[in-house]
């Protein structure tokens, strides 16, 4: 496997992906990513920034994510509980696997990734967020040593709950 980061020529790839999860979420009656978000323009504008990766396998793109280290505005303001810490982070968005591959571990694989490049750039805390109904993520958040730190609001004022990992 080849966490990497993302190149144009991998947004139809993405895409499929980010399709595949967005349908997930709606079968499920989970209100997340139902409102045309990410689009195409999101991940463009991801790789942009450098801030768009893919885990590759046997050169097939089988899942995504987005990492930042610019901070997160929608972090700012926490409630009913209170980060960890307020050092310098990596902020995990956007992730998602591969109908094709799910069950695999990969979620994981992104996060053991995302945290050796925390390691390399000497940063020592993760932050993430997600839908209080995707009890999938939460359940590979905790697995991977992340916390609940409380509630935040993304842009479009939709609650999510936040979680963060020391390093």
């Amino acid at each position: 496997m080849k966490f990497r980061k993302s190149k144009t020529n991998d947004v139809k790839s993405i895409m499929k992906i980010i399709n595949q999860a967005q349908e997930f979420f709606k079968n499920k009656g989970i209100d997340q990513w139902q409102n045309g978000y990410p689009n195409e323009d999101t991940i463009i504008g991801d790789i942009k920034n450098v801030e768009s990766y893919v885990l590759e396998k046997d050169g097939e793109v089988v899942a995504t994510s987005m990492v930042t280290f610019k901070g997160e505005p929608t972090y700012e303001s926490i409630y009913d509980g209170k980060w960890l810490s307020n050092n310098k982070y990596a902020a995990i968005h956007r992730v998602a696997v591969s109908n094709n591959h799910k069950g695999l571990g990969l979620s994981t694989e992104i996060i053991k990734c995302v945290e050796q490049l925390c390691v390399d750039s000497g940063v020592h805390s993760i932050k993430i967020d997600t839908h209080e109904e995707n009890i999938p993520m939460q359940r590979v958040l905790k697995k991977n040593g992340f916390k609940y730190c409380g509630i935040i609001y993304v842009d479009d004022s939709s609650k999510r709950i936040a979680f963060e990992k020391l390093l």
